[in-house]
């Protein structure tokens, strides 16, 4: 006689554990957001001449200039130093923000039995 059901050993309560696990990565991963977007994100350009400072919100919170960098001669360079160095704080907060992820990512395999088979 075949068995009623295609989920051995009842899927009902796995479904439950799954849902609870699910509910409990998103809290987690609410509050690693959160964490981050408290947290700040500094990068120089040109030896420290310019210094940029965003925030885990991708907003640019501080600028600052050393007073030798501005040359009313020269302002695509002083463009060009605070472009680099935002784009690097940035880059910085991406990494950190990835990293967050992938450490809540990382414990998704272990706890659904060894991962999605696709």
């Amino acid at each position: 006689m075949a068995k009623r059901g295609g989920f051995p050993g009842g899927m009902p309560g796995n479904m439950n554990n799954l849902m609870k696990q699910a509910q409990r990565m998103q809290r987690q991963m609410e509050e690693k957001q959160q964490e981050l977007e408290t947290k700040e994100f500094t990068a120089t350009a040109g030896g420290g001449a310019v210094s940029v400072t965003v925030s885990g919100k991708k907003e640019i919170t501080a600028v600052t200039l050393q007073p030798e960098v501005v040359d009313p001669d020269d302002i695509e360079m002083l463009q060009d130093l605070i472009m680099a160095a935002a784009n690097e704080a940035l880059r910085e907060m991406e990494a950190a923000s990835a990293e967050v992820m992938n450490s809540l990512a990382g414990g998704l395999g272990g706890g659904l039995g060894g991962g999605f088979p696709f």
